[in-house]
């Protein structure tokens, strides 16, 4: 959904994330089995938390650095999956990755959640990215979208699995941030209805 959300909508958006980032503070997740760093720095909110260390991925209550509780999400991004996510169940988990201009995410599926019926919903504040997105299965056919600042991009349907990854930022695109970066928000549904 390109150019959804307007430059005003944006910095409202922004000065919520700051709020979230205030109370969770970015970590810097690692590969399970290397412990390698991943290139993006994140935070969460909502009641449970993605996160990647030694131990694996998967969500959890409480910030990993902190061991507090994840801050509640914020009612704009609420209001948006109701509004893109056609999902009758309110999200559980918004991820925020700060992708600095040499960061990238490889290609991946999202698939951490039980309740894979549920859209996932990717907001992009900041700098333009290259966003790749391939097939169900590894080592498809891929295709490459430049999204911009206020992008919306839903994973829905029969598209829920695809892969789907960063490859790169292009620095300076986008006034936004003071000091540059992308800031993506996903948004996730993870359990089951049952489980609230």
């Amino acid at each position: 959904m390109p150019g959804f959300l307007d430059r005003e909508a944006q910095l409202a958006l922004i000065e919520d994330i700051r709020g979230v980032v205030g109370q969770a503070p970015l970590f810097q997740p690692v590969m399970p089995r290397t412990g390698k760093p991943l290139s993006v720095r994140m935070t969460n909110c909502g009641p449970l938390g993605w996160v990647a260390d030694r131990a694996g991925y998967r969500y959890q209550p409480q910030h990993p650095v902190t061991g507090t509780r994840w801050p509640a999400i914020p009612e704009r991004l609420t209001a948006l999956w109701d509004e893109v996510g056609a999902y009758s169940q309110p999200p559980e988990a918004c991820l925020v990755n700060f992708y600095e201009e040499t960061a990238k995410m490889g290609l991946h599926q999202d698939r951490d959640e039980e309740d894979l019926g549920a859209p996932v919903v990717s907001v992009s504040l900041g700098d333009d990215c290259l966003f790749r997105v391939g097939q169900t299965t590894r080592g498809g056919r891929t295709v490459s979208i430049r999204l911009r600042s206020g992008d919306i991009v839903v994973l829905g349907g029969e598209g829920r699995l695809v892969y789907h990854g960063v490859d790169r930022i292009y620095p300076a695109t986008s006034t936004l941030l003071k000091n540059g970066g992308r800031i993506n928000l996903t948004l996730r549904r993870v359990r089951p209805a049952a489980f609230e």
